[in-house]
């Protein structure tokens, strides 16, 4: 089993337990591969959350460097039982992030990135409802069709700067817009040309797009990409990646059977997966089958892993 998106309570306010304690757990349930991809520092005390207002810049850059040499040891303290790949997932609030972002891969050498968009105009988008409708108001005529085509404009750009090995939950903006989170994207054609460029951008550049099982615990049926999204990726010819998005060790692979159901109901038959290789990395793919011959379905069977 492997997940390429992963935080820990020891560096961002919004997870829980230590890192090193979620190693251990994720060891513990026979996971061959895991991320570790803390949150870049932001540059704006105005992007701090609620929780980090008692912050400054300079803490969040601490913080993050203190996170990239734990877990460069973690890796290497556990390197016979588990390979783990050391990275980050970036914000891209403005278009300098791409700056901000080229200096920490210049600083950090990571070994791959997750790119996500959290915010349409600098407001944050999956914080809560209220944020999430005033950025739509920001947009356009202040409608989800506006904030829709500004999110994945947003997205179009992070993604032509960073070209980032996986792409992060690709349709967080539905998450809140409740009449229309579970309509097809098709309904609004401007929309959908906008998402068929991004997916043919990311195809194009052989990134991994990732099912993103934290969407089942924040109340959907199924994983970041929603299913029409997921059928125009496989006909398209693009990759899929496995990702829980963990921000605990309760949450370590949550989900992943209700995501496999999905992947099997969609037809999905391959994954990829990043590996370590030679001092770098590579793209290497599993078959879904062999996938669920893998000794961790086997916890679901156990009574004590209601919690999945």
């Amino acid at each position: 089993m492997r997940s390429h998106h992963s935080h820990s309570g020891d560096y961002i306010l919004h997870a829980k337990d230590h890192l090193e304690d979620i190693v251990r757990e994720v060891i513990a349930r026979g996971f061959k591969s895991y991320c570790l991809t803390e949150h870049i520092p932001r540059n704006n005390p105005a992007d701090l959350y609620p929780e980090e207002k008692h912050l400054q810049i300079s803490d969040l850059e601490s913080n993050f460097d203190r996170f990239y040499h734990h877990a460069r040891q973690l890796q290497y303290q556990y390197a016979d039982q588990i390979t783990l790949l050391v990275g980050c997932e970036t914000d891209y609030i403005r278009p300098d992030f791409r700056f901000l972002i080229a200096n920490l891969r210049s600083k950090y050498k990571f070994d791959m990135i997750v790119g996500s968009v959290h915010h349409v105009k600098e407001i944050p988008i999956d914080f809560d409802v209220s944020t999430w409708e005033l950025a739509m108001r920001k947009c356009g005529a202040g409608t989800p069709r506006d904030l829709y085509a500004a999110y994945f404009d947003e997205q179009y750009d992070m993604l032509v700067d960073l070209k980032p090995p996986v792409v992060g939950h690709f349709d967080l903006i539905r998450l809140f817009s409740v009449e229309d989170s579970e309509q097809p994207i098709s309904q609004w054609p401007e929309v959908l040309q906008r998402v068929e460029r991004n997916l043919e951008f990311i195809i194009g550049y052989g990134g991994l797009i990732e099912l993103n099982s934290a969407a089942i615990r924040k109340g959907w049926s199924e994983p970041y990409p929603r299913a029409d999204i997921c059928k125009m990726v496989l006909e398209k010819g693009g990759q899929f990646c496995l990702s829980d998005d963990s921000h605990g060790i309760a949450q370590i692979g949550l989900n992943f059977h209700k995501t496999l159901k999905q992947m099997d109901k969609l037809g999905i038959t391959e994954l990829s997966y990043i590996d370590l290789e030679n001092g770098g990395t590579v793209i290497r793919k599993e078959i879904v089958a062999a996938i669920k011959a893998d000794p961790f379905w086997n916890q679901y069977a156990q009574n004590d892993m209601t919690r999945y």
